[in-house]
């Protein structure tokens, strides 16, 4: 009899941890927590937090948001946080161009 290990996570969630451990590290805590309370609260963008944004990529701010988004206890908002992600994003740049 042969047993072979197979991972727990499926290759989505195998992604997402990746996208976790090599977004994350490019944003401070406290901006990425300011961020998640604009995209999905009522949050006030702290202007400096822009810069990090910026410098995380478009790439991980859009799928670390749209990661959270597809959470089962947020279906059916997902375009609403997109909007405010896309939103964000557009502000941020500004901001960075003119710093």
């Amino acid at each position: 009899m042969v047993c072979a290990f197979v991972p727990a996570f499926s290759v989505e969630e195998a992604e997402a941890k990746t996208l976790w451990d090599t977004c994350l590290v490019k944003i401070t805590p406290k901006c990425a927590l300011n961020i998640i309370a604009v995209v999905f609260g009522n949050g006030t963008l702290i202007e400096s937090c822009c810069h990090d944004l910026v410098q995380e990529g478009k790439v991980c701010h859009d799928n670390l948001i749209k990661y959270i988004a597809d959470r089962p206890s947020l279906v059916g908002r997902e375009t609403q946080y997109l909007k405010k992600r896309d939103d964000v994003w557009s502000h941020c740049v500004s901001i960075s161009k003119t710093t």
